[in-house]
């Protein structure tokens, strides 16, 4: 017998999302409509809505995750998307974040680096009707400038630092919301670039994620 998927969306939106200072309608509406088991491997859907990171991808590889609910909320929240966005979803795995998005804003370019990954994204987002996200591949690290640029970047896991490029695919007055750094010491950050072109940020709150291949810093000798 399937499980209740209504219902674990109403428990994860009730019990994770609210309950940590997510106070958007629309991001909490499109949480509790968009099926997030569809996301998810077959074998996993009955844990599509635990308060975990979900692995999506071949371990083998460079592990990707579906990000818990609660830190995927919260950091959809700071970046404060408006219906008229046009978003950039740097790492976007099966397309859950991207088909949130398209809830919330105008458009969504969902950036995927694993070709599977990608294809996989793109069949689920087709099946459901989100017709206002293309998925597109390549390094994450690079961001997609030919689309841009961008009301809204959304970098899907956490990195040791943001690489200019995707600071520089911003428009005037844009926002990049990202989880900086690992473990406990993570926390969420905000990038707004103004009108005049110039880029500032503040930390929000402590937060934390699976890291997103192609944002590490390379380690330095040391003799």
């Amino acid at each position: 017998m399937l499980d209740n998927f209504a219902e674990l969306r109403r428990t994860m939106v009730d019990s994770q999302v609210r309950t940590t200072d997510v106070t958007e309608p629309r991001l909490i509406e499109a949480m509790f409509d968009i099926p997030r088991e569809a996301f998810v491997p077959t074998r996993m859907k009955p844990l599509a809505y635990i308060d975990e990171d979900l692995l999506v991808s071949d371990p083998s590889a460079s592990p990707r995750y579906l990000m818990e609910p609660s830190p995927f909320a919260k950091l959809a929240q700071l970046a404060e998307i408006q219906s008229g966005d046009l978003v950039l979803d740097v790492g976007c795995a099966t397309g859950y974040s991207s088909a949130v998005f398209s809830r919330l804003a105008d458009a969504v370019i969902a950036l995927e680096a694993d070709e599977e990954l990608a294809a996989r994204a793109t069949e689920i987002l087709g099946e459901k009707g989100f017709d206002s996200v293309v998925v597109v591949t390549g390094a994450l690290e690079q961001g997609f400038a030919s689309e841009g640029p961008y009301d809204v970047i959304f970098v899907g896991g956490a990195v040791d630092e943001v690489p200019q490029a995707l600071l520089d695919q911003l428009k005037n007055g844009g926002r990049l919301a990202v989880i900086e750094g690992s473990g406990t010491t993570a926390f969420a950050k905000l990038y707004i670039k103004d009108d005049e072109g110039v880029i500032s940020n503040r930390r929000a709150f402590n937060l934390a994620a699976k890291p997103l291949p192609g944002f590490q810093k390379e380690q330095a000798f040391s003799f």
